[in-house]
């Protein structure tokens, strides 16, 4: 008898997920799935095809099943549908012909998340790590092979060129010496000799690219509209986008020159502001020591306050960000605790400069994580941003929603926990509040330059200018910044948008319950935090559905 309704979704949903996990073992094991730990995504031609042909069949069979009757799982199968059906609004893009770093990626992460997390013996995990770094040079072919000069984008080369050789660095020097075993480390550097080869002969073939290049990013506004539509189920396209960000642009200026006065007396919040940069610790080293501290203030903070349930358990290390990582993330990052593991330990990663970085750039790039603004990000990359969603939301029952999220929840919710922890008082100096909406500034100016990036009306220097004059940069910072739009089409636009649709939806969640009182807060807080990563208006119904 064939199955229907709920049963036949969550076995279709299992099939696919499955599927999923074959075609990335890397993003298995991030997952915590150790059984994929020795294998590397095949990255052929003929694997793109064939997840293309995939994602489509997968595609139709989920729009196929009826929502009725399948409860919280239409929730599901509605998340399913954005991600295949984002996509098929890019595959016509080509992103595997036009963006080097698709085939650094997986040789680096695949290694870097088996020592991270460490959910295996060392032995094991040594192992796992040597079949991977012994598959490097697979990838790097699969990299020459695919790469197109008429589609790859000149800074996307540029930035492929620094991580390549970061990378060399981190297969040949480090990953070595993330075990004691004399043996197990002597089979590891013989692995990572094999797959620093590899990074440099890639290098050497980005290095010729880089003369050829000539592909564009811009996805144009047909591509990113259908993105945000359709991906992200949000009413805008992106002009409409666009003029929100402007808008909201205009409306934290007028605050920050409110602050500004305040502070200083004067208005100019962007020469406050470079003043205040002046200030902060002396070394890379002495930055971490102030993000762990604020981190560590922002969690008590919570545990006095109860503005959220803290579960047990859970603990968030600050440390040094991944070597190979520095070349192309010039700002603090986080790791979560892999959805399928016990652990709750997470890793938020302070923005350390690439290796040979001049001393007069480190001073600038110390200035973009200064000590006024330290709290805000430690708010965001930690508690109760990044670390404690995650936290609340790796042991959701659905699968689906323990492997899938888009940024407009996570990065929305993350730039929602600044904003309540300064309604709740946490910032207690005008100069942190300065920052805070500093922060919230520069996610609107990523809005106007992502999406007229993308619709071809900026040029990449007139984004790295804007970011500079606009959203308090320093020019290392600013092409790191501009260069990931690029990159990563929409998800720039994703932290002011999301935040705002959170916002909204916590306004009609406490006035059909008729309190504003922080038990109120903690309820919604636990409640949309738990249910996942989803477009917001899919986190909507799943609070009112729960």
């Amino acid at each position: 008898m064939a199955m229907s309704g709920l049963p036949m979704f969550a076995d279709l949903a299992m099939t696919f997920l499955k599927e999923e996990y074959e075609d990335s073992p890397v993003f298995a094991s991030a997952l915590g799935l150790t059984e994929y730990d020795e294998r590397l995504d095949d990255l052929s031609a003929a694997s793109f095809e064939r997840r293309t042909q995939r994602d489509a069949e997968w595609l139709r069979r989920f729009r196929a099943v009826p929502a009725d009757g399948l409860g919280q799982a239409a929730i599901d199968r509605d998340h399913l549908i954005s991600i295949l059906r984002g996509r098929e609004i890019l595959h016509p893009h080509l992103m595997w012909k036009r963006q080097p770093a698709t085939y650094l990626g997986p040789g680096l992460q695949g290694v870097f998340t088996l020592f991270l997390h460490r959910l295996r013996p060392e032995r094991d995990l040594a192992e796992a790590a040597r079949a991977r770094l012994e598959a490097v040079p697979t990838n790097i072919e699969a990299g020459i092979a695919n790469l197109d000069p008429a589609l790859a984008p000149p800074i996307y080369v540029e930035r492929a060129i620094g991580q390549a050789k970061a990378a060399t660095r981190y297969a040949r020097e480090l990953v070595p010496n993330e075990v004691k075993d004399k043996a197990l480390r002597e089979r590891l550097a013989a692995a990572g000799e094999t797959a620093a080869k590899a990074f440099e002969r890639f290098g050497a073939h980005l290095a010729d690219l880089q003369k050829k290049a000539s592909g564009t990013y811009a996805v144009g506004e047909a591509i990113y509209t259908a993105l945000l539509r359709e991906k992200e189920l949000l009413p805008y396209d992106a002009k409409q986008l666009r003029e929100r960000g402007r808008e909201q642009y205009d409306l934290l200026d007028a605050e920050l020159r409110r602050l500004s006065k305040q502070i200083s007396g004067k208005e100019d919040w962007v020469s406050l502001l470079h003043e205040l940069n002046k200030v902060h610790a002396p070394d890379p080293e002495g930055m971490r020591r102030e993000y762990e501290e604020w981190t560590e203030r922002a969690r008590e903070f919570l545990r006095r306050t109860g503005l959220v349930t803290l579960r047990p358990g859970e603990r968030c290390s600050v440390e040094p960000s991944p070597h190979f990582q520095r070349p192309v993330l010039a700002v603090a990052s986080y790791n979560g605790p892999p959805a399928f593991s016990d652990t709750l330990a997470g890793h938020f990663f302070v923005p350390f400069p690439p290796d040979g970085t001049s001393p007069d750039e480190t001073q600038k790039r110390l200035e973009g994580n200064c000590t006024a603004g330290i709290p805000t990000t430690a708010v965001h990359e930690a508690y109760p941003g990044h670390h404690w969603h995650r936290t609340m939301s790796k042991d959701h029952p659905s699968h689906v929603r323990r492997v899938f999220s888009t940024p407009y929840f996570h990065e929305g919710w993350a730039l929602y926990a600044e904003k309540v922890m300064r309604e709740q008082g946490f910032f207690e100096d005008p100069r942190q509040e300065l920052y805070h909406v500093e922060a919230t500034i520069f996610r609107a100016a990523r809005i106007v330059v992502d999406t007229s990036l993308h619709l071809g009306d900026m040029t990449f220097d007139e984004g790295v200018r804007f970011m500079m004059d606009r959203a308090n940069h320093t020019e290392p910072n600013a092409r790191a910044e501009v260069g990931r739009y690029c990159s990563w089409p929409t998800q720039a636009s994703s932290y002011l948008t999301g935040m705002l649709e959170i916002l909204d939806i916590r306004t009609r969640f406490l006035a059909k319950r008729g309190k504003t009182d922080v038990a109120a807060l903690r309820t919604f807080h636990d409640a949309i935090a738990s249910s996942g990563g989803l477009p917001t208006s899919l986190a909507e119904r799943a609070i009112a559905e729960a």
